[in-house]
């Protein structure tokens, strides 16, 4: 799926923030972990902070909390930020094929809707950490390896 730049960037603040609950982090912060433009992250916080997902602080000990609630902010309520429905092309719509195209389409884009519905933050989350674990653990059982074939 292709998303803008901002979408991406919605995304990854939001996960970030929200899984270091009632923790204030500077956009700055967020900007070089992501390694994205602290001036295009601002843009992309200030809509979050409209939106009430964010809450955003000014100054030097400045920095953004997340203010959502994890378990029901999904992906497609982000995207829907930051993206716009494309128009429906009519042309050529009365033709067995343009019609059956249309069909074809119209159907992924639900599919596509339902599955952006149901993923929340908090499975993102979820998933990040069992990911890392799973890495943290292959990595420890490695340098077991490695120890047990020096020895």
């Amino acid at each position: 799926m292709k998303l803008h730049q901002a979408t991406r960037y919605a995304i990854w603040s939001i996960v970030e923030l929200a899984s270091r609950p009632g923790e204030q982090i500077a956009a700055s912060e967020l900007a070089a972990k992501y390694r994205i433009s602290q001036h295009h992250l601002a843009k992309v916080l200030r809509t979050l902070s409209r939106a009430r997902i964010v809450s955003s602080t000014r100054g030097p000990a400045g920095g953004c909390t997340f203010i959502g609630n994890a378990n029901r902010l999904t992906l497609h309520d982000i995207i829907a930020l930051f993206e716009e429905d494309a128009p429906a092309d009519g042309q050529g719509a009365d033709t067995p094929v343009a019609s059956e195209v249309a069909r074809v389409l119209g159907e992924i884009d639900r599919i596509t809707s339902a599955t952006l519905r149901s993923v929340t933050i908090q499975t993102i989350i979820n998933n990040a950490r069992r990911a890392d674990a799973r890495a943290n653990s292959a990595g420890a059982a490695e340098k077991r390896r490695n120890l047990t074939d020096a020895g």
